[in-house]
Order: structure tokens, then C-alpha cells, then sequence
């Protein structure tokens, strides 16, 4: 299968680490050192509110742990609209919206919400042949 033709669905990952928006960017960083990841989907329930980057939590650190047990990462969500692409989306178009935004991540949603991620690094794992394309939903 060439990579043009390669669905969101495919390349998604699909096992995710989620934060809720009323958690603390200090359990938000501690999730992401732990899990490895650089990106926290924040949802409410189902319903997705935003991604939570670790430049976001870095740039708006000041204080120190107890300042940051205070503060929730809803505070943190962009006002500006970011992609959010549907698991049968093409991946060509996908890396076309992540480029036009200016991201390097974008949430996979179908109606049950929040299916998967697509990262920069899925992209290249895609790209690099290293891709076994499932149709499995995601969960986290």
C-alpha cells in the first residue's frame, strides 16, 4: 500500500494518555514523562477540548510545584482552532492541515469522539514503510 493511500485510521495512534481539564499542568507533565508522549488530548468525558503540547506547559511554567498543582490545564487551550481530521481521511491531507496550522499533531474523531492521534512521528513511521494499517478504534 503506498503512503498516499494511507487513511487517518491507518497511521493513528491508538492508545492514548488523556488529561481532564481540571487536572494540573504539573499531573499533566508527570503523565507525559511517564508515558513518553509530547502531546496530552484534554477531554471532557468523551468530547474533546484541545491537546495540550509539552512547549505549552514549559512556556506557561512559573513557580514551582506547588503554584503548578493549582493551576488547571484548561487554562492552557488555544483560543485558535486547530484540524481535526476523521479516521477516513486521507493521510496527504492530513499532513497538508498539520503543515497550513502549524502543528505537529492532530486529533483523530469519529462519532464516538476521540478515536486516535496522529503525530509528526506517525507520519514518518508511515512514510518509512513501518505502518501495519488496522481498523481497530482507539482507546485511552
Amino acid at each position: 500500500m503506498t503512503v498516499e493511500a494511507l487513511t487517518a485510521g491507518q497511521v493513528m495512534s491508538r492508545v492514548l494518555v488523556a488529561v481532564k481539564p481540571e487536572e494540573s499542568p504539573l499531573m499533566a507533565w508527570e503523565l507525559m514523562r511517564q508515558a513518553g508522549v509530547h502531546h496530552l488530548p484534554v477531554v471532557a468525558g468523551s468530547h474533546l477540548l484541545g491537546i495540550v503540547t509539552r512547549e505549552d506547559l514549559a512556556a506557561s511554567w512559573s513557580g514551582g510545584p506547588q503554584e503548578q498543582s493549582t493551576r488547571h490545564v484548561r487554562g492552557l487551550l488555544g483560543r485558535e482552532r486547530r484540524p481535526r481530521v476523521r479516521p477516513e481521511t486521507p493521510l496527504p491531507q492530513v499532513t497538508a492541515a498539520m503543515i497550513d496550522a502549524g502543528v505537529d499533531a492532530v486529533p483523530v474523531l469519529s462519532g464516538d469522539g476521540l478515536v486516535g492521534l496522529i503525530t509528526a512521528r506517525d507520519v514518518l513511521a508511515a512514510v518509512a514503510g513501518r505502518v501495519s494499517p488496522s481498523e481497530e478504534p482507539g482507546r485511552w
